[in-house]
């Protein structure tokens, strides 16, 4: 039941209802603002150069971390490559071939 006792679910139905118009679209996990500041700053990176990301500082892991970046890049539709060292982590734009 909605909080004025209405009903927005149809009879018989266990889950609520909801308009998509309501609904934000974008994806904003808990990466987002680490995510969003590596890919701003790869964009000025010249080809030939990485980023280097301190994994100290990182709480959330590697995987999770890389997972993340690939996600972003592939929405910005940025090409990236990334490798991980036992310090840090690093990202840089695919070499167009």
């Amino acid at each position: 039941m909605a909080r004025n006792g209405k009903s927005n679910s149809p009879a018989g139905s266990k889950y609520r209802q909801v308009q998509l118009s309501s609904l934000r679209k974008g994806r904003r996990g808990k990466h987002h603002d680490l995510v969003a500041g590596i890919l701003q700053e790869l964009q000025k990176v010249p080809m030939g150069s990485a980023l280097e990301i301190p994994l100290e500082g990182v709480d959330i892991g590697l995987a999770n971390v890389r997972s993340a970046v690939h996600r972003g890049a592939t929405g910005k539709g940025l090409e990236i490559e990334t490798l991980a060292d036992e310090k840090n982590f690093y990202v840089f734009k695919k070499a167009v071939s």
